[in-house]
């Protein structure tokens, strides 16, 4: 059962990196679209596209591995400058990207499900046209010849240019005295596969001194074919290994196998050495003989100038450069991989979610027991409890951290999106990300991801014009999306902007006429009449297309954000472009929070949005003629009394308190009986029974087992804002 658990652990794993690997291929993809022969973005796209291929393998998602290697064939030949990226190489590839997601969502799905005749039929079209990138040099890498092609001395000492085993022999002048005699070595070595060719080398002999009969001065260079491993060569020469230097370099089609055995093997050592000694490229006497020499090279020049290993093989010809050059490729990878590991741990979201509603229940005990201690009195009961509250607030600030992730990645989501629907619409639009770092709660972020992407296909699909009518206005004939985001006052901002054609007031106010939202010749302000969109089933879209103008999205967009405790403003000039700003708090679970009371009922206000607290003489709260305000400090402030807001009528303090509020920078004040300090606040959910009352935004347990409301301040500011909908509020009677 356990061996169970951790294989569905690490099956799980599985998925979730290689969800990131197609995200980071996407990224990749997105970026060469810009600069097609940036090096280190082809290399991140092999290596995502080669992980994916290796990981299925392992997994048995033999489907995945078969058609990523594919891919991983023709990124190759992009990586070694083969083929060059262009806008058909990069749409079939984002088509096998979406495909490759495909085949993980099916696997990843409750039911065992197969790949349709559908998806079977666009597989086979996908790797039809990847062959045709691939299998441009098919031909050059067919078998072997078996004649040798010409070539001058020089290339024929260094290497054979085929697909052959090349093997340097250097027999030292005392081989005859010990009785051996090389040819016997050189015909086993026949026998066990074919001597393509073979020349003999007389560089030992010198015009300078006389030559000795009982001295060997022969060396060979021998083109070899045979299928057989490097070890296998080298013990045909064991007998002789004392006598003579022997070098053994394997055919390229070895070195490419040798690459994908180090680009396969999911966990080796990190040392070059044993990395090639594990895949046979270089065998356990060769990685000693080249340690000697790089220990006596370090000895003689210093270690400053010690000589890599890896130099030391290639220059030996033990190995073949690009295999080096995939061994230190891998090295990196394990190293960054190893950083990464220690940096990061994978904890299942319902694993967090239980421990912060344990921390809520935690606060709740925690403000209980303080409560309690403060009756007896006791100076050193009550210190401690102070400091078991501040490490309750320790615990709690960091637990909820560890929901805190930068909003980046879903922003970066957006640029497929904008680049196949501007594509599509025959648009040339960039995406422009700013403020990625700022940090949001993850249950945030999954509700936000989908009335993000609606106000992105918008701007696309009414946002911005075309190449041509751009240039005709005097724009540049690429337009932007803009997507930001930041905190401001306890809260995140998230803004959504676009310099394309804005809105048309005309367009809008006969819509609004037309569906009766206003009256004909009605005065209305820009931003009231801009609020219209919001409203179900408002459209100004002339066509309807599978993008947008259905009438359908601005209204779900905008109740999903208050949905999530939020709200939403809309700000355009015609012929200039449109903003969109989202306010939200920075969690829904636990917060600071200010405490008041109002006839007897307890109330918290999120304590970021509190600019401060005053008590005010009865003589300041007199109404004004055209509505509630007072002076503060010099500055007219708008107000709203509770008491009147809850229709109470009981006795009320003489003397009540003021509490300034802000939020999207807008300044309200709103008067209680008394305020009561500082609380932490655990976010209790309110049910259906309480869905029409919009001033909440749900509730929370006092120490005393008691229930405050939380209020909804943002909703409250808007209320106060407009008198008319504070009324009409007030007037449906809204009560405890």
């Amino acid at each position: 059962m356990s061996n169970n658990y951790n294989m569905e652990n690490a099956r799980q794993t599985f998925f979730i990196e290689s969800r990131e690997m197609l995200d980071e291929m996407e990224r990749c993809l997105l970026e060469l679209e810009k600069n097609n022969d940036d090096e280190e973005i082809i290399n991140a796209l092999f290596r995502s596209v080669h992980t994916i291929k290796g990981s299925s393998g392992m997994f048995g998602y033999h489907d995945i591995e078969k058609f990523t290697h594919v891919v991983e064939n023709v990124l190759d030949k992009l990586r070694n400058g083969d083929i060059e990226i262009d806008s058909s190489l990069s749409a079939l590839l984002f088509k096998s990207h979406d495909y490759i997601s495909e085949l993980f969502d099916l696997h990843t799905s409750d039911e065992e499900n197969e790949i349709t005749s559908e998806m079977k039929e666009r597989m086979d079209s996908l790797i039809a046209g990847l062959h045709v990138y691939s299998g441009k040099n098919k031909e050059e890498s067919a078998a072997f010849k078996e004649q040798p092609e010409e070539k001058d001395e020089k290339q024929e000492t260094r290497g054979n240019g085929k697909d052959y085993w090349h093997i340097s022999l250097r027999f030292n002048e005392n081989v005859f005295r010990d009785s051996l005699d090389p040819y016997p070595f050189i015909s086993y070595l026949g026998e066990i596969g074919k001597i393509v060719q073979i020349k003999t080398i007389f560089d030992e002999i010198s015009e300078d001194k006389e030559m000795d009969p009982e001295n060997c001065y022969l060396g060979f260079e021998i083109s070899f074919h045979g299928d057989v491993s490097k070890s296998t060569i080298e013990d045909v020469f064991d007998f002789v290994k004392e006598d003579c230097e022997i070098r053994i370099l394997p055919p390229d089609s070895s070195a490419e196998k040798y690459i994908e055995l180090i680009n396969d093997m999911p966990r080796m050592s990190e040392r070059i050495g044993e990395m090639l000694v594990s895949i046979g490229s270089i065998t356990e006497k060769e990685l000693e003989q080249a340690l000697k020499m790089q220990k006596l090279q370090s000895a003689s020049d210093g270690p400053d100038k010690k000589l890599l290993l890896g130099d030391i093989l290639v220059n030996n010809n033990l190995v073949h450069k690009k295999v080096i050059d995939a061994a230190l490729n891998k090295q990196n990878d394990l190293k960054k991989i190893d950083k990464k590991n220690l940096n990061l741990l994978r904890v299942n979201a319902e694993k967090i979610n239980e421990l912060i509603n344990l921390i809520g229940e935690f606060v709740i005990k925690g403000s209980n027991v303080r409560q309690l201690v403060e009756k007896t009195g006791d100076g050193e009961l009550i210190e401690s409890v102070s400091d078991m509250t501040r490490l309750i607030e320790d615990i709690r600030d960091n637990t909820m951290s560890i929901r805190m992730v930068p909003i980046g990645d879903t922003f970066n989501r957006y640029q497929r999106v904008v680049r196949d629907l501007s594509r599509e619409k025959g648009k040339e639009i960039e995406l422009v990300i700013a403020g990625g770092d700022t940090e949001l709660d993850k249950t945030l972020i999954d509700k936000i991801s989908d009335p993000l992407i609606h106000l992105v296909r918008n701007a696309v699909d009414h946002g911005i014009g075309t190449p041509e009518e751009r240039i005709t206005k005097g724009k540049p004939r690429v337009g932007t999306i803009y997507l930001n985001a930041y905190n401001e006052m306890g809260s995140v901002v998230i803004v959504a902007s676009d310099d394309g054609n804005g809105l048309d007031r005309d367009s809008i106010y006969n819509k609004a006429v037309e569906l009766e939202f206003i009256q004909p010749g009605e005065t209305i302000s820009d931003n009231d009449l801009f609020q219209l969109i919001f409203e179900p089933g408002f459209s100004t879209a002339k066509e309807v297309s599978n993008i947008s103008g259905r009438g359908v999205g601005m209204d779900v967009v905008k109740r999903n954000i208050e949905a999530l405790q939020g709200s939403i403003t809309l700000e355009s000039t015609k012929g200039e472009g449109t903003a969109i700003k989202i306010h939200l708090p920075l969690t829904l679970a636990i917060i600071d929070g200010f405490m008041v009371q109002v006839g007897g009922y307890y109330y918290v206000i999120p304590q970021d949005m509190v600019v401060e607290c005053s008590d005010i003489s009865p003589e300041h709260m007199k109404v004004k003629e055209g509505g509630n305000f007072i002076s503060l400090r010099g500055n007219v402030l708008p107000y709203m009394r509770m008491r009147d807001f809850f229709d109470l009528t009981d006795k009320k303090p003489e003397r009540e308190n003021i509490i300034v509020v802000e939020y999207a920078s807008k300044i309200a004040g709103i008067v209680v009986d008394r305020p009561e300090g500082e609380v932490q606040a655990v976010i209790k959910p309110l049910g259906r029974i309480f869905g029409q009352l919009k001033w909440i935004s749900g509730a929370t347990i006092l120490g005393n087992g008691d229930v405050a409301l939380i209020l909804d301040i943002p909703k409250l500011i808007q209320l106060i804002e407009n008198k008319a909908g504070y009324k009409t509020e007030n007037s449906v009677g809204i009560v405890q």
